[in-house]
């Protein structure tokens, strides 16, 4: 499989991607310095744009839907509703990870960022993750959504990168080891 699959994601510095109702508002609503954090070089390595049906829910409370460039999937276990406005530019998906895995691939996408606790670990479940940027906001929150769950087998990572923002913020990029 030619197809790359990467997460690119922030935590809480107890590994929580959101509280338990799905808040967001502990993350700090500027990176430091105006700094984007390698956000729009990663954004422009990527092609297709994979996420759950609730981050696709969580994203149209943002505004504008930030990926009208991008090929984007919504994962979900039956029909998501998809906003008549973006229907040209989302499709819905309900295949398990290695079927969506072929499908996209044979579809043309090469570059795919998957967002999303549950389909990031789904992904990774089935060995499809191929690299994970991790930012780690120094807050700890005490209850959340975890970014990670149960596996089947150990997953080994290779630090392929990392660095430290004034704020406290850590980033670090990993390869998955085959």
């Amino acid at each position: 499989m030619t197809i790359k699959f990467s997460v690119y994601i922030a935590t809480s510095l107890d590994g929580f991607i959101a509280r338990p109702d799905g808040s967001l508002d502990w993350l700090p609503q500027a990176a430091p310095d105006g700094e984007d954090c390698g956000y729009q070089a990663f954004s422009d390595s990527i092609d297709t744009v994979l996420m759950g049906r609730g981050t696709y829910e969580k994203v149209l409370t943002f505004g504008d839907w930030p990926y009208k460039t991008k090929r984007t999937v919504v994962l979900s276990s039956g029909q998501a509703t998809i906003r008549n406005d973006l229907k040209p530019l989302i499709e819905s998906s309900s295949l398990a990870p290695c079927a969506l895995a072929d499908y996209l691939e044979a579809t043309g996408s090469k570059s795919v960022y998957v967002d999303g606790g549950k389909t990031i670990q789904s992904f990774l479940h089935a060995g499809l993750i191929s690299e994970i940027t991790l930012t780690v906001i120094p807050v700890l929150i005490g209850a959340g959504l975890p970014l990670f769950g149960p596996l089947s087998a150990d997953v080994h990572l290779d630090l392929a990168s990392s660095r430290s923002f004034a704020n406290g913020m850590v980033q670090s990029t990993y390869v998955v080891r085959r």
